[in-house]
């Protein structure tokens, strides 16, 4: 994997809770940094049964990582 290149980047917002919420779930499994971090987490959630699309006309800030309404409605949990 260390050939790997990685040339594009993602560029995301995030809250200080969200951020918190990712750092406390990189270092209590030492990943070694935030990027490797947030790919293991979308790796996972790529793989992840339960979510089938979203609802037309969804707005970016109903997708959160640590809650939001969509989530309960959906049983997605998070």
């Amino acid at each position: 994997m260390s050939d790997l290149a990685r040339e594009q980047r993602l560029q995301i917002m995030l809250s200080e809770e969200e951020l918190k919420a990712i750092d406390d779930w990189r270092f209590d499994r030492r990943m070694p940094t935030r990027a490797a971090a947030v790919r293991e987490l979308l790796r996972r959630g790529l793989a992840a049964d339960g979510f089938l699309s979203a609802n037309a006309g969804e707005k970016s800030q109903g997708f959160g990582v640590i809650s939001n309404e969509r989530g309960k409605d959906q049983g997605g949990g998070g």
